[in-house]
């Protein structure tokens, strides 16, 4: 596993990324995950979530109870 350098910025923290992990742009999307930090490129946010549609099993959910749908006025 490799590291990287954390340094005080001003009144924040600042993490120097080796650079093959360097993300274009100016800002990215951050959040924290247990005790672990997720950094997502901008222009990519969706391409994690997507990238993670087919990591499902095809039993996922199988025992879910799902109520009987009710029966609603129509509105047209």
């Amino acid at each position: 596993m490799e590291t990287a350098k954390l340094f005080d910025s001003g009144n924040s923290q600042a993490i120097r990324l080796p650079k093959k992990y360097q993300i274009k742009g100016k800002e990215a999307y951050i959040t924290k995950v247990g005790d672990a930090i997720v950094i997502i490129p901008m222009k990519q946010k969706w391409n994690l979530f997507i990238g993670s549609l087919d990591k499902f099993s095809d039993d996922f959910l199988s025992d879910r109870t799902q109520p009987l749908l009710e029966k609603r006025d129509e509105i047209f």
